[in-house]
């Protein structure tokens, strides 16, 4: 065998290796793809509001007294009408907890919608501040940016606030884009007089979208918070306040689903439908480049096949 022989062997191990490693790389690759969609699919999943519907106290107050006990945390249930935001209220020793921890108490970066530790739990203080996350897919807060168009706004004037065994209606009467460190906002539980008005005052000349609505030093006002990236440290509010005029939101009706012990339902098959367009790019281009990885190695070996015949 000659030299000039042994090296063209060198060359093409060379070369297979390289095409190997190369396939290997856009395998796991795509396989992190995958995961990355599944792990999102997961989080957004652990953040629908559907998942506490069975605890939901107009379906079943006893229930909710499970959810209670599973978790002695919750004490609250919150409802903005005609969105998805319909969740239990936790409150924690601390602002950090439910960050990362859903209602039932269990770790999951989605957390939970969560009251102020330093605003009482009965919502006789004339501030109170619940905090949620802004999340895509409109899950836990996600849906707050919504009401940053005037018609929205508009059409979604009520909630209601279930606590203490009772329901009580709010009121929204404001759409805030503030900062995150605006302590004319933030600072929970305001006393005296003239400060809860001067308060007011700050909610009414920072506001994008005002109803008209007489709101007084003597209410219970709640603020919905949660983050944007409309602005550094971004935070949209929603201003609302305890109303002794109930606005419940209608029961849904739900739909009959026929399990056949297989497969995935129709409700799962859209979630992966929602995923951000960009994933589902990304995935396509890297299955692509994976296929024309495999076509080029096989054209290679057939050439090599030829050549040894």
């Amino acid at each position: 065998m000659t030299s000039e022989n042994i090296a063209l062997r060198v060359v093409r191990a060379i070369d297979r290796i390289t095409d190997l490693l190369i396939g290997i790389v856009l395998c796991i690759v795509l396989l992190i793809g995958v995961y990355s969609l599944w792990d999102s699919q997961q989080i957004y999943s652990a953040a629908d509001s559907a998942n506490y519907v069975a605890y939901r106290p107009s379906e079943d107050p006893l229930s909710f007294q499970d959810l209670r006990r599973m978790n002695p945390e919750v004490f609250a249930w919150l409802t903005v009408n005609d969105t998805p935001i319909d969740y239990p209220l936790v409150q924690a020793s601390n602002n950090e907890k439910y960050i990362n921890t859903n209602a039932e108490g269990d770790y999951t970066l989605s957390g939970a919608i969560f009251l102020d530790y330093r605003n009482s739990p009965d919502f006789n203080d004339f501030n109170s501040i619940i905090y949620g996350h802004h999340m895509e897919q409109k899950m836990m807060f996600g849906s707050l940016s919504d009401f940053g168009d005037e018609a929205y706004f508009q059409d979604h004037p009520y909630g209601n606030l279930y606590f203490n065994g009772s329901d009580h209606g709010i009121e929204f009467f404001a759409f805030i884009l503030t900062d995150a460190y605006d302590e004319s906002l933030f600072t929970p539980a305001i006393e005296g007089e003239t400060a809860r008005q001067a308060y007011l005052d700050q909610i009414r000349s920072k506001a994008t979208y005002a109803r008209d609505l007489p709101v007084s030093t003597e209410d219970q006002i709640l603020i919905l918070s949660t983050c944007t990236s409309a602005i550094t440290n971004g935070r949209y509010l929603l201003a609302g306040r305890l109303s002794e005029e109930l606005h419940l939101q209608p029961k849904e009706e739900k739909p009959v689903v026929i399990n056949h012990g297989k497969g995935i339902d129709a409700k799962e098959l859209s979630r992966f439908a929602e995923c951000p367009v960009w994933v589902w790019i990304g995935a396509v281009v890297v299955l692509e480049i994976l296929l024309i990885v495999i076509r080029v190695m096989t054209n290679r070996n057939r050439l090599d096949n030829k050549r040894k015949n």
